[in-house]
């Protein structure tokens, strides 16, 4: 066997590209080569032999009576000197392989054989990452590139952490183990993308086709998908995950439920000891996890969603989602958290807008006849002018697909940090902080002179009660 066809076999069993699809990429350009150098009029075919590596050139003629062309024709004598069989009309695959070819075939081989295997291996990255599309993949910090992070992803390839999909109470340094989403993977298609440098700045990058892939920390579903692989019910179709809410970095509400009465769901996902939700709390940093059960009936939902708070009653307005919520008086701050975040990430959790009030607040809010019929899940079919409807949440994530514009998002030296108010950052609508949402949520209660002055040191003792 010769050497080039050992050459192709170790590239085969360390790199994983087919030797026989360097071996045909090989006489196709070696066939333009020669076409080149002998008349592009000659329909010249190169064939490889697999065992010995020799080329030899064909070229096809067509068998005619009066050779007019001797680049395409071929007389019908000469054509039955190669077979018999031959008629006027056919096409006969002729032998010129020039005397000087080996000097020609070896200039090109070379330069086809590197450029075949970098275009498969960018092909094999980008269908191994298409597989991790909305999945977790384990990335070594690598170094800062502005405000940016460099990530070696499954010692496979580098791609950016940007800005926006880091979670701002995070510190990494290199060498540090991270997990992230894989929210999507484009393939790339032109030869004039943008790449950065190691100053992070923007620069073209002539003839680079591989993989786009786009990461994130923040996402909702990287806690889904570290909950799924943690807990083995999850993954065996037993536990179902229904909802999700997340502020990353802070807090987490995850609503689960059990296909089969024999298991308890809060109890599988949280493990023995907490050892299963512990485990996602390190991947996350140490972001607080709130698991609870899913419930059909939205008033007992709704009650789980506001743990670690009790409540009172629940009634629930199905056609308007929305919700009212009494809880004890020493409560209320506890129900709504730290600058709302309870009530908020409830309300994402549930999908229903709630008002939550203490036991004293709606006694003076409400109706004499509601004062004492508080019952958890008694619908009610009006409100009465005192309760808020402000508090609307939208926790839908569109599912979209990558703008084929997401290269030029790396414009004028800075990455835009919402991507593309119109593009990108929809993707993510309901995720976002609605910072202006706490001062509307406060201004709510100091109305009725309850929840005037909220103590943060009363929020943190309550904030440690809940579960992890």
């Amino acid at each position: 066997m010769s050497e080039l066809m050992l050459s192709l076999e170790q590239i085969e069993k360390e790199k994983g590209i087919s030797k026989e699809v360097i071996i045909t990429s090989i006489e196709k350009g070696i066939s333009d080569a020669y076409n080149k150098y002998y008349g592009k009029n000659e329909n010249a075919t190169v064939e490889m032999n697999r065992e010995t590596g020799e080329m030899e050139v064909f070229a096809a003629k067509t068998v005619v009576e009066n050779v007019e062309d001797d680049a395409i024709e071929i007389s019908l004598e000469k054509a039955r000197m190669i077979s018999k069989k031959y008629d006027i009309g056919d096409t006969v695959s002729v032998p010129v392989t020039p005397k000087d070819f080996g000097r020609i075939a070896a200039q090109h081989a070379r330069s086809i054989i590197i450029q075949k295997i970098k275009e498969e291996e960018k092909r094999l990255l980008y269908e191994y990452f298409l597989e991790k599309e909305k999945d977790i993949v384990t990335g070594v910090v690598q170094r800062y590139v502005g405000n940016n992070i460099s990530i070696n992803l499954d010692d496979k390839m580098d791609v950016l952490l940007m800005e926006n999909e880091q979670v701002k109470t995070e510190h990494y340094r290199p060498k540090d183990r991270i997990k992230l989403y894989v929210v999507g993977v484009k393939q790339a298609t032109n030869d004039n993308q943008e790449a950065v440098d190691k100053d992070g700045k923007h620069k073209k990058n002539k003839g680079s086709k591989g993989p786009k892939v786009i990461v994130s920390r923040t996402h909702k579903d990287l806690v889904k998908r570290l909950l799924e692989k943690e807990v083995t019910e999850i993954s065996d179709g037993i536990v179902e995950i229904k909802s999700i809410s997340r502020e990353p970095g802070s807090r987490s509400k995850i609503a689960v439920w059990s296909n089969d009465p024999n298991v308890d769901a809060l109890g599988a996902c949280v493990g023995k000891n907490g050892n299963r939700v512990n485990n996602i709390v390190d991947d996350l940093f140490g972001e607080k996890i709130d698991i609870i059960t899913w419930d059909e009936n939205p008033a007992v939902y709704i009650e789980n969603a506001l743990s670690p708070s009790e409540v009172i009653s629940v009634r629930v307005n199905e056609e308007e989602k929305s919700a009212r919520v009494v809880v004890p008086d020493d409560k209320l701050s506890l129900a709504i958290g730290k600058e709302g975040q309870n009530a908020r990430l409830a309300a994402r959790l549930t999908g229903y807008k709630i008002d939550i009030k203490s036991e004293s607040q709606a006694r003076d809010a409400y109706d004499d006849d509601y004062e004492y019929d508080y019952a958890v899940g008694v619908g009610f079919d009006s409100y009465d002018d005192g309760y808020s409807d402000e508090y609307e949440y939208d926790d839908e994530y569109r599912d979209e697909e990558y703008d084929d514009d997401y290269e030029d998002d790396y414009e004028d030296d800075e990455y835009r940090d919402n991507y593309d108010d119109e593009e990108y950052s929809d993707d993510y609508e309901g995720e976002e902080y609605q910072d202006d949402y706490d001062e509307e949520y406060q201004d709510d209660y100091d109305e009725d002179g309850e929840y005037d002055d909220y103590d943060d040191a009363d929020s943190n003792e309550d904030d440690d009660n809940s579960d992890k």
